[in-house]
């Protein structure tokens, strides 16, 4: 049979574009008859989003080949108000050259009849490129690097949005969310959907399309999220297919950059460790960093923390108490930067208090390390009820807190969820070990994600 191609087309941000890249080496290792073209978005400048992209150019695996596109004229509008309402700009800028490689690709495999282009793969937050498929007679499939729940949510929202077209309030009820078995909080719904400057109709214009879509790939496994997964697979959605967990397992290669962080762990005893991390955007204020501190100091434990200050602070040490790093020495270490998924694989590690995106999350559980809740921004508050209220997969120290408040998580409380992660003997880390057992058979032969991809190629290639 004949060679098929995917072109895919992942949002400009690094969680995105790392997850949609390690799916696309999964779909070549799985069917050799597969191809990936990978059109690359830019928009803000990023040093460490161009040296990711850099190295994916120079270590590209045979099948996949990433374009950089033109770069565009930016919309001017303020991302600070709302990112979400920049990234749809953004996505709609970028349609015309989009639609351009689509037509230069589709014509010369065309003109060279070895392969045919199967359809695109899109971001969630570029379905309005769905309509690019469609002129070109192509299926389109949708890539969720989140997780079913993510999913259900945006499914709520357009019909949430036809008899009441405003944004959400902090006062209103519960909700009623397509897969998830418990009402949902108001106070755990993503920034973007109280958003008045575009966020939320954003959230609404993107969902809206989902329908049009040849199928939804979602990072996430049955045994995760049975109930959400067997809510949309009523033939009433587009196909739905779980392939995940889909983790970057390179990333525990060696770099020297990482030595002073893996030699201090190595010197740890097993499971003594609370590591503390929060994404690349999860910075603190100086009186934030004082009562973690402290926190920390309180509990006894062993800790790693990766700590990241905000502007006009640039030195944490400044931030913290009087004598702390004295009086923690060999008991802590504080680092600006550290290998997440190193450090979760590593013997020493007993606990994680995580700002729980949805990788740090899956990594987490790949690793059986049980995670205590403290989510900063986007979808994060979502992911921690989740995690806590729906699988019993995590530790709750707050569901709610936001980044962009004031509000400071005092000292007590952060030594009390420390006690809890580092329990030996809890029913959170019972739990996250089975579900790490669970993790790692679905993505082997004969595993729930496995067969998932399988159907998702034999559906591809069908069409074709």
């Amino acid at each position: 049979m004949k060679k098929v191609e995917l072109i895919f087309v992942p949002a400009p941000a690094m969680g995105h574009l790392a997850s949609t890249h390690e799916f696309a080496k999964r779909l070549i290792c799985r069917d050799h008859r597969i191809r990936v073209i990978i059109l690359s978005m830019k928009w803000f400048p990023s040093a460490s989003l161009d040296a990711y992209i850099d190295s994916l150019t120079a270590l590209q695996p045979d099948g996949i080949q990433l374009i950089e596109l033109p770069q565009v004229a930016l919309p001017s509008l303020d991302p600070k108000k709302s990112l979400e309402s920049f990234l749809d700009v953004f996505v709609q800028c970028y349609i015309p050259p989009v639609r351009n490689a689509v037509r230069d690709i589709v014509s010369m495999r065309c003109s060279l009849g070895e392969t045919r282009v199967a359809g695109l793969v899109l971001d969630l937050f570029c379905s309005p490129m769905i309509d690019i498929a469609t002129d070109f007679g192509l299926p389109s499939y949708l890539y969720f690097p989140t997780n079913a729940a993510t999913f259900g949510l945006m499914r709520y929202l357009p019909t949430r949005h036809t008899p009441k077209s405003s944004e959400f309030e902090c006062s209103d009820p519960e909700h009623l969310i397509p897969g998830f078995v418990n009402p949902v909080p108001t106070c755990v719904l993503p920034s973007a959907v109280f958003c008045k400057d575009g966020g939320y109709t954003t959230y609404v214009k993107v969902a809206e399309r989902f329908k049009d879509a040849k199928g939804i790939i979602i990072n996430t496994f049955e045994e995760l999220e049975p109930y959400a997964l067997n809510c949309f697979s009523n033939g009433q959605n587009p196909p739905v297919y779980p392939v995940g967990p889909v983790i970057n397992l390179n990333g525990l290669s060696y770099s020297d950059s990482d030595d002073k962080v893996m030699k201090w762990l190595d010197g740890q005893p097993q499971s003594s460790v609370v590591f503390l991390c929060f994404g690349s955007m999860g910075s603190f204020k100086a009186p934030q960093v004082k009562e973690t501190a402290l926190g920390l100091e309180q509990s006894g434990f062993r800790f790693l923390w990766s700590l990241c200050v905000q502007p006009p602070q640039n030195d944490a040490s400044k931030m913290l108490p009087e004598g702390f790093l004295e009086r923690v020495q060999g008991k802590g270490m504080i680092c600006s930067w550290a290998p997440q998924l190193k450090v979760l694989a590593h013997k020493a590690i007993g606990g994680f208090i995580s700002h729980c995106g949805w990788n740090s999350i899956l990594e987490s559980l790949w690793f059986g390390v049980p995670i205590v809740t403290w989510p900063m921004y986007a979808e994060q508050q979502f992911n921690a009820f989740k995690m806590v209220k729906e699988l019993g997969l995590a530790a709750e120290m707050r569901l709610n807190y936001r980044k962009d408040s004031d509000e400071v998580v005092m000292a007590d409380e952060i030594e009390k969820a420390v006690g809890m992660v580092m329990d030996g003997g809890s029913e959170v880390r019972k739990k996250v070990k089975e579900m790490r057992e669970m993790a790692r058979k679905s993505v082997m032969e004969g595993g729930t994600s496995f067969n998932s991809i399988g159907k998702l190629i034999e559906d591809i290639i069908g069409n074709n």
